[in-house]
């Protein structure tokens, strides 16, 4: 079965009003499976995500329908999301925050996602620490990140997306592509953008005009682009017998309406073939 899988930084409601009408034009058209959304907005009388999904057909959970707590920060910055098309139930919420990073209000969210004729999916939205200088965080956060899928995952490969907040250099991101060990562990999922990506994409860049502000103003160099959104399918060495087929990734949601820019980042949309064990 051929899933497509979106992840989606949608930047809260700030800015330009008319966004989350693009927005929401954007998912109709493209018709995503499983959605990993970051930065939705939350709080009374206030509910992006039902407006994200007016229409698509996606059931959504936001991390405040299912947190005991508020999260410090969320009021302003929003908070994690995820949507799909079958019926899914949150398994596990994860909070994030470390003490070199407490200004991170965003969870992640373990759904399992009945896919007819296929059967559970464990699907994982995520945000790590979006400092520039929080890579070490970055990487306990990984590691907690496969922890929670060891806890939860079934006979189908998993499924991971979110915004990293880190390059495909990074110690977090290597990590998670098997290219190295942190703290004498190691895993291994697939970079679905590094296995069937067409250019560099680059996620969070200062071609985008909806970004170029806040670029300036956190890292203050020119030229400034990098990949920070991802999806990872897990690989066969925990999933015996599963298939789990990347056949293409692109960048989505990642063009001007009528000179409005959806968000200040691009999405990344992954199609993936998806075999149970036989």
């Amino acid at each position: 079965m051929l899933l497509r899988i979106l992840t989606m930084n949608v930047q809260n409601d700030e800015g330009d009003a008319r966004r989350q009408k693009i927005l929401n034009a954007g998912l109709r058209r493209i018709a995503p499976d499983l959605v990993s959304f970051q930065e939705v907005g939350f709080g009374p009388g206030r509910s992006q995500l039902d407006g994200l999904l007016e229409g698509t057909g996606l059931q959504g959970t936001h991390q405040a329908g299912v947190l005991a707590y508020d999260m410090p920060f969320a009021d302003r910055y929003g908070g994690a999301a995820v949507a799909t098309r079958w019926p899914h139930r949150i398994v596990e919420v994860l909070d994030q925050r470390r003490a070199d990073a407490p200004d991170v209000p965003w969870c992640t969210l373990a759904a399992s996602v009945a896919v007819p004729g296929l059967g559970d999916v464990l699907f994982i939205g995520t945000t790590f620490s979006w400092r520039l200088n929080a890579e070490s965080a970055r990487e306990r956060q990984a590691v907690a990140l496969t922890d929670l899928d060891a806890r939860h995952r079934g006979a189908l490969p998993t499924i991971l997306a979110g915004d990293f907040n880190a390059g495909p250099d990074a110690a977090s991101i290597r990590y998670l592509s098997g290219l190295q060990s942190l703290g004498g562990r190691s895993v291994h999922y697939h970079d679905a953008w590094a296995v069937a990506g067409d250019g560099p994409g680059h996620t969070w860049t200062d071609e985008n005009a909806g970004a170029r502000d806040e670029i300036a103003a956190l890292v203050g160099q020119p030229g400034h682009r990098r990949r920070l959104d991802y999806v990872f399918v897990g690989s066969r060495d925990a999933h015996p017998g599963a298939s789990g087929r990347i056949e293409s990734a692109r960048l989505a949601l990642d063009q001007p309406s009528d000179g409005v820019w959806p968000s200040d980042h691009f999405g990344v949309l992954v199609e993936l073939e998806l075999t149970p064990p036989a």
